[in-house]
């Protein structure tokens, strides 16, 4: 059996047979792969050890999951699996045409491939390697197993998501995960002892509760370690809002209607969240590997020394974050801390550019697939040769720059608010916010066109 053979004969969730699924179809399936994915993130798996499962919070929160559970690999399989294809593709390692129909689903098939590799792969790791330990050595095989069901189940949600519903399966668990840690972060009122007193400020864990506690206690210092992460992700929702209405339009005429026109736009943010999920992925997949090695050879590596799963030195520690706000506020900051910084804001913006062009490139939003589609609707810039040609050389002066600016943007307003300590991190707060608002302008779309059928002509379906 050949490689395109074993490609096709992969399961698959079957696609609708419309081009683009009703407005109610797509919210029915979009809630009901949600409420899916809350229930199995509940679901512990059976004969493991959660004494090591605290140190993985933070890449539980950037890939989509909660660690202990039966979905614990999450997001990752599917990431590290785009993130590896789409390296070799733009390397011209691994030749494939994704300008072509053929060359697009050979891309997704070989993608599919290589998560479903890496869902066995991540299992074995995991276990073996004591990141999800076995309460004892004759249930290894059981967790490595429900690990792997569970790596598969989301594979798939994923792809009901993508066929049948709103947006991607990964921006919907990225998006429902943070949105529940934002909520507990701010108003959790239970500690380890019980509930929040707000006259002593014990177990007060939510911010919102921390605050009126360190006000009631005349407690300046505490007001403001609990009020500023409130306040950086409040300013970082209004920066991205606005962000995200900055845009380019293309005037465009349709062909059969004199005097009709539209603006097709172009978004400052023009690979979207993409480019950040891809990035925060890979510093994970460091930050994970690096811990998992040093707790199975006893001893540091390259990778890095890890406290409590917090890295402290070599590269998980330099391409991470540390709270900068937290530190000026108590007045301890040092010069590593500053250079960390830096070089966990220039490793962000430079990856999220590279990630951002080969999104462009694969996805079908480059500007030789933008003039096509533009063509295919019936529409032309008025003034200029109706040449697929000549619309890709125009899209090209924007595409090429938007590219790369929103890349460096996006990857820029990650990496500062994780720096000052926004709520659940600013990488992820930063992700909920553009995949919500994503999401909000895809029903949107998709109800305006289930309004007016002959919208669907212009977009496409």
């Amino acid at each position: 059996m050949g490689l395109k053979d074993l490609l096709h004969n992969l399961p698959e969730v079957t696609a609708p047979t419309e081009k683009k699924v009703s407005f109610k179809t797509g919210i029915k399936w979009t809630l009901i792969i949600l409420v899916a994915y809350f229930i199995l993130s509940n679901i512990t798996m059976y004969g493991i050890s959660e004494s090591a499962l605290s140190r993985f919070e933070y890449l539980a929160i950037l890939l989509g999951t909660t660690f202990g559970s039966i979905v614990s690999l999450g997001i990752g399989p599917i990431v590290m699996a785009s993130i590896i294809l789409q390296l070799l593709v733009g390397s011209q390692i691994l030749n494939i045409d994704t300008s072509t129909t053929e060359g697009k689903k050979f891309f997704q098939g070989i993608q599919k491939l290589l998560a479903m590799a890496f869902v066995v792969f991540e299992s074995f790791v995991y276990v073996l390697m004591g990141g999800i330990p076995a309460s004892s050595p004759g249930l290894v095989p059981i967790v490595i197993v429900q690990l792997c069901l569970g790596g598969f189940i989301i594979l798939f949600m994923d792809e009901v998501i993508t066929k049948w519903g709103f947006g991607s399966g990964i921006s919907l668990f990225i998006a429902a995960g943070i949105g529940w840690r934002l909520f507990t972060q701010l108003f959790q009122f239970m500690g380890s002892t019980g509930f929040c007193n707000i006259l002593t400020g014990e177990d007060c864990i939510g911010n919102v509760w921390a605050f009126v506690a360190s006000l009631a206690m005349a407690d300046g210092r505490g007001s403001m370690l609990a009020l500023v992460p409130v306040l950086v992700t409040v300013a970082l929702f209004f920066l991205v809002v606005f962000a995200q209405s900055l845009k380019v339009e293309i005037p465009l005429s349709y062909d059969r209607v004199r005097g009709y026109g539209i603006r097709w736009p172009l978004q400052f943010f023009y690979a979207g969240v993409i480019p950040v999920i891809l990035v925060s992925a890979l510093v994970a997949n460091i930050q994970l590997l690096g811990s998992l090695l040093e707790s199975w050879l006893g001893h540091e590596t390259f990778l890095g020394t890890f406290s409590n799963g917090a890295p402290v030195a070599g590269l998980a520690y330099w391409v991470h974050f540390s709270n900068i706000a937290e530190s000026i506020i108590n007045n301890n900051l040092i010069w590593k801390q500053v250079a960390q910084a830096i070089l966990h804001i220039l490793f962000y913006m430079f990856l999220s550019v590279i990630f951002a062009y080969f999104w462009v490139m694969t996805s079908g939003q480059d500007a030789k697939s933008q003039a096509d589609r533009i063509m295919k609707s019936g529409m032309s810039i008025p003034g200029f040769r109706k040449d697929p040609r000549v619309l890709e050389s125009i899209l090209k002066r924007y595409v090429g720059p938007l590219t790369i600016m929103g890349g460096a943007a996006v990857g820029l307003l990650a990496s500062v608010a994780d720096l000052f300590g926004a709520l659940v991190g600013g990488t992820a707060i930063l992700l909920a916010i553009m995949i919500l608002y994503q999401l909000y302008q895809n029903i949107a779309q998709q109800y305006a066109m289930d309004m007016n059928p002959a919208m669907r002509n212009f977009f496409g379906g």
